[in-house]
């Protein structure tokens, strides 16, 4: 079965420990959900820097990664559907879908 990369943009750190703990309820109630299509729950995405042909940079480039999971699924519109339950939506993130090509 296909593997597919959901990576995470944006989204925000909880402000109380509290928030942080109803935050990882809902996390680790949606990728239990997906039961074995998860392959691996990924992380959290610490400071990152852009490579380019120009040169290096802090920034993170122009749509910074907070993460990501991989997961199977029967096809693209399958891992969308997912997808679609990731908490870091109500957060105001997104989630891209791009399947793991096999080489």
């Amino acid at each position: 079965m296909p593997k597919f990369m959901f990576i995470y943009h944006g989204g925000s750190a909880p402000e109380s420990p509290e928030e942080g703990a109803k935050v990882m309820a809902a996390w680790t109630a949606w990728l239990d959900g997906m039961g074995s299509a998860v392959v691996d729950m990924g992380n959290p995405a610490g400071p990152s820097r852009t490579v380019s042909a120009s040169g290096v940079t802090d920034d993170g480039g122009a749509n910074p990664v907070s993460g990501y999971t991989l997961v199977t699924a029967a096809d693209l519109d399958a891992a969308v559907g997912m997808a679609q339950g990731c908490p870091i939506l109500s957060d105001g993130g997104s989630v891209e879908v791009a399947e793991a090509m096999e080489m």
